[in-house]
């Protein structure tokens, strides 16, 4: 399709790239939700780049395994994105210096054009400087993302702001251990995916994880952020409604009350005490693909725990008593997840911002059923060894068999 023949939406979205590219005011061009046949291709990057004096545009191709660079100059570049837009991309969003302009295309085909204009810049951040820097540290977030200015994590211009430079780190973290999690069971094969996120907050993680569904890997999941405070639920669909995002929505409640409806990735982070099995019995039960959890506080085994008289000495300083609530209560919940057909790990996770625990139970559904026989007599002999007569997750479990 030649260019005058194009919706006026893609042609003022193209001439804006130009005339940014041209006045060096071009800072980046993000193609996502791919159509095309290369199935493992998620989305191009496009950025300026300077290459023996000459400013070209460095396409970024990222594909599930590898990325790939191709370094073209304007025409060439118009003519791709002439035949992208609307067809083998769905979403654009174009950065420069002084606009920001989202294209995105309906499921019946209608280009749809949202811009805004942001604040003067700095002269420190000019885009000659950005060229001539080396390459940043890969995140798997990208920080221009308008959910993040939303939510007070970015300024106008798509910078970190410095207090919540703590949060951005968990943020990204977080993200990058649910991506490997997504790829090891193949979740992004499924039609329909739901995500439950409990406790969700202020739901940094929650529309973060809406984001990268929908922008990295061009999946429309739907997303429901649980939260007890009422006030908390209403600021988080007021933000969604002022992105105007679909997919998402948050509620009031709490784990123990809520009717689990088919959910493939639970998330349950510093929930506390015996929260975390609630959530891990309710991944379990609508048999999720993926369960996430950051459990807080360990009271109900540790009035149990019977120790042996020659662990006395230790134990007699309370802290060692909690550090071992805390790991026997969290390694009989990976073992009881183990013994319901998922593979289990337990990692240091980056803190979370209102609590120093910092651990990370993360199950991945397993393909192939496993025989569970020897994994319960592990957790039969645990129990015996410091006398636990009732552990949470185990009683709901066997509740709801």
């Amino acid at each position: 399709m030649s260019a005058s023949n194009q919706p006026e939406e893609i042609q003022y979205f193209l001439k804006q790239f130009q005339q940014a590219f041209n006045d060096n005011a071009l800072q980046r061009l993000v193609l996502s939700k791919y159509q095309g046949n290369e199935p493992q291709l998620k989305r191009v990057t496009i950025r300026p780049v300077l290459l023996k004096d000459t400013l070209l545009l460095s396409f970024l191709y990222e594909y599930q395994t590898q990325h790939i660079t191709k370094n073209l100059n304007l025409d060439e570049s118009n003519i791709l994105l002439a035949q992208w837009l609307g067809s083998d991309y769905k979403n654009a969003h174009l950065v420069t210096q002084h606009i920001e302009i989202q294209l995105r295309f309906s499921k019946k085909g209608k280009a749809l054009i949202s811009e805004h204009k942001l604040k003067a810049q700095g002269t420190g951040n000019t885009t000659e400087q950005q060229l001539s820097h080396n390459r940043k540290k890969h995140r798997f977030v990208n920080q221009d993302r308008p959910y993040l200015t939303a939510l007070g994590v970015t300024d106008a211009q798509g910078q970190i702001i410095p207090a919540m430079s703590r949060k951005w780190k968990q943020i990204n973290k977080f993200i990058e251990v649910l991506s490997g999690a997504i790829e090891n069971t193949g979740l992004t094969t499924q039609q329909d995916i739901h995500i439950a996120d409990f406790g969700s907050g202020k739901a940094y993680l929650t529309f973060a994880i809406h984001d990268y569904f929908n922008d990295t890997l061009a999946i429309e999941p739907r997303v429901t952020g649980v939260e007890l405070r009422q006030n908390l639920v209403d600021l988080c669909n007021q933000t969604a409604a002022n992105l105007q995002l679909s997919g998402i929505k948050f509620e009031q409640g709490d784990v123990q009350h809520f009717a689990a409806q088919n959910i493939n990735i639970m998330i349950a982070l510093h929930a506390c005490d015996i929260a975390t099995d609630y959530a891990i019995n309710m991944g379990i039960r609508s048999g999720a693909n993926i369960i996430m959890c950051s459990p807080c506080c360990h009271k109900q085994i540790r009035p149990q725990l019977k120790s042996p008289s020659i662990l006395a000495p230790l134990l007699q300083h309370g802290i060692h008593l909690g550090q071992e609530a805390e790991m026997v209560t969290d390694g009989l919940r990976a073992l009881l997840l183990e013994a319901n057909g998922y593979d289990t790990q337990v990692f240091e996770f980056i803190s979370l911002e209102h609590t120093n625990k910092n651990k990370m139970i993360l199950a991945q559904k397993r393909v192939q059923p496993r025989n569970n026989s020897a994994i319960l007599e592990q957790i039969a002999e645990l129990k015996r060894f410091y006398g636990i007569q009732e552990h949470c997750l185990e009683q709901l479990l066997s509740e709801s068999h």
